[in-house]
């Protein structure tokens, strides 16, 4: 009997032990993913509430360093560097904090992202930019803090901060246009020789259309010369049609480009089909 107790007891530890208990948190974990034109925006942050108490200049203090919503640090990314007034922010994750005033906000990007709320040395250094904003009253309340990303343009939006009956915007820059004009020249110029190259190698390896990847590669090597691994697929793609004469001069070609190189393995590779095509 005192040995079946014993095993209850044990048991019913073993239960508590791995059981949680869950419970709404008082401020939730929330996180908002935005593109700005073509920058990834994300931000992770806590939601603390009202509660019937004052916010600024109370719970928050003025002229003191808040964490910007509660728990761990909130966290702002770019996925590009991004401009702030006149400073320029690199693409990054960065802690974000605020020193609010009565008629003035300062906006703290910060590089040390691993702080349970504050730092726990606050550190000038790690400020990567900061931007003065000016605070406006009387558009609440709202009853829960929030961050939004609004007034969206192809060239930039406004990083929004809501509590209370203040909200402060900081507007932010991106670089849409270098991006486009960028991505409008690499396409109207036509494909690259690495995109003919992966075309060819894949109709190739997957036994398609030989005719289109012998374009293709052909192609690519007008365009690249001197890579001697896109002049041994083409070596293979005429002996694959059976045209040796046009496998023997690519192969030959690979070859002097991979010794010029050093590159041990295709020479090797090419002098092994050279002497099973007949061509030395």
């Amino acid at each position: 009997m005192k040995k079946t107790l014993l095993l209850f007891v044990a048991a019913l530890c073993s239960v508590g032990m791995q059981a949680q208990i869950r419970t709404p948190q008082p401020s939730p974990y929330s996180e908002l993913i935005q593109v700005v034109g073509l920058t990834d925006v994300k931000i992770t942050y806590s939601r603390p509430s009202m509660r019937g108490r004052t916010i600024f200049g109370d719970l928050v203090p003025f002229d003191k360093v808040w964490r910007t919503g509660a728990n761990m640090n909130t966290t702002v990314s770019f996925s590009d560097a991004v401009t702030l007034g006149e400073a320029t922010l690199p693409a990054g994750t960065y802690a974000l904090y605020t020193r609010p005033g009565n008629t003035a906000w300062e906006v703290y990007f910060y590089t040390d992202t691993n702080n349970g709320g504050l730092p726990a040395q606050w550190d000038e250094s790690k400020i990567a930019a900061t931007v003065t904003a000016t605070p406006v009253k009387g558009v609440g309340p709202v009853e829960t803090f929030t961050i939004t990303v609004d007034n969206l343009a192809n060239d930039g939006a406004t990083l929004g901060l809501w509590w209370a009956d203040t909200y402060v915007g900081v507007p932010f820059g991106v670089p849409s246009q270098q991006q486009a004009m960028a991505s409008i020249e690499r396409v109207m110029a036509g494909p690259s020789a690495n995109d003919y190259f992966a075309a060819a190698s894949y109709y190739h390896d997957s036994g398609m259309d030989l005719n289109k990847a012998k374009m293709w590669i052909d192609k690519a090597v007008e365009m690249n010369a001197d890579a001697y691994w896109m002049s041994r697929r083409q070596s293979l793609i005429y002996a694959a049609l059976g045209d040796k004469k046009g496998a023997i001069a690519a192969a030959k070609k690979s070859l002097a480009v991979a010794r010029k190189a050093g590159n041990a393995d295709y020479v090797k590779m090419n002098e092994d089909s050279l002497k099973e095509w007949g061509g030395m």
